[in-house]
């Protein structure tokens, strides 16, 4: 495993911004658009929402966030923080570094009172639902704005 050193940072800052490009431009790849679901990033400031950016060698290789959801809607309950913006530069990848943003964000929620973590992602990403999956992920029912998406898959991990 690459030894990474995670930094909690504004989900607008350039290291973040340009990482979440890079992963918007997976998107493109395997599903022919980036991710639509709307996002503010004030929803990932703290108490109600964390962004963490991980570098190796003082370069931004991998990040993740979650953000707060007190209003029960689908398959989603009061109290959950849903990860999004997941992602690990091509180069790094099977190292183990999302295990390491993957346990962060799972920390940080669990210290900011969250009680399960959930998500969204696509079977074009077979390396994000068997990261989950291995995780203690489960699948529930989908939410969002793919929730009706043939290729879209949700998990919940209660923390």
């Amino acid at each position: 495993m690459a030894s990474v050193e995670l930094f909690t940072l504004a989900y607008d800052h350039p290291d973040s911004v340009k990482l979440i490009a890079d992963l918007q431009q997976v998107y493109v790849t395997r599903y022919g658009d980036g991710d639509v679901t709307p996002v503010d990033p004030a929803e990932f400031a703290a108490p109600l929402g964390h962004f963490a950016v991980g570098y190796v060698d003082d370069e931004p290789v991998a990040c993740g966030g979650w953000r707060a959801h007190d209003v029960a809607t689908d398959s989603l309950r009061t109290g959950d923080a849903e990860i999004k913006r997941m992602y690990v530069a091509d180069a790094m990848r099977g190292r183990g570094l999302a295990r390491v943003v993957l346990a962060s964000l799972e920390t940080a929620a669990r210290a900011a009172g969250r009680k399960r973590m959930v998500l969204e992602t696509g079977l074009r990403q077979p390396e994000a639902i068997r990261l989950y999956e291995t995780s203690g992920y489960a699948r529930i029912d989908n939410f969002g704005v793919y929730r009706h998406h043939p290729e879209s898959l949700c998990f919940a991990k209660e923390i």
